[in-house]
């Protein structure tokens, strides 16, 4: 398992840097990030082709994602040396909420979470759900939720084994998906 430094960065600033555009190398990273979970957004349903996912179409999920304002996108990058230009690409990637549509839900969600098809099952994705769960934590929240699609077993496999616990059953939003809702709790400490 690598344990190189892994760094989070909000999408927000580098949009604002280029007049709320993604800079075409990072849009072409992206794509290649989301294009190598063809199987994941296969079962979501999220993309036309799964197996060809486009850089608009990459560049058009993330700017309705971040079209909520208490969405957040965030980058996560692993540092090696300077001159190891691989390991600055993004190997993953989150998307929170930090305040839910629901008036009654107090918490924040955790809308995705990617790792690269070609780094997955290296720890990458327990190190990027801790961090986010950290960030979420500095920012005072006590807990986080977030649904996992029924039809993703390996999906709730993993975030049962991070201590995640299922506290309902419903369908999502946007597509009327059956999913499963997770909490954990985030004690400070």
């Amino acid at each position: 398992m690598d344990r190189m430094p892994l760094v989070l960065e909000p999408l927000s600033p580098l949009l604002a840097e280029h007049d709320g555009h993604l800079p075409p190398p990072l849009l072409d990273e992206l794509t290649e990030l989301y294009a190598s979970n063809a199987a994941f957004f296969a079962l979501s349903g999220d993309f036309p082709d799964p197996y060809a996912i486009q850089r608009d179409e990459v560049a058009s999920s993330l700017n309705g994602e971040l079209a909520h304002p208490a969405a957040e996108v965030l980058l996560a990058r692993e540092h090696g040396s300077e001159h190891d230009s691989e390991h600055r690409r993004p190997t993953g990637l989150a998307v929170t909420l930090t305040e839910h549509p629901d008036p009654v839900d107090p918490y924040p969600w955790i809308g995705l979470l990617l790792i690269h098809g070609g780094l997955q099952r290296t720890g990458r994705g327990r190190r990027l759900a801790t961090a986010v769960e950290r960030r979420l934590r500095a920012a005072g929240h006590d807990g986080v939720r977030l649904a996992v699609l029924d039809a993703n077993p390996d999906g709730l496999a993993f975030w049962h084994a991070l201590g995640y616990r299922v506290i309902d059953h419903r369908t999502d939003h946007a597509l009327a998906r059956p999913c499963t809702v997770l909490h954990k709790d985030l004690p400070n400490g």
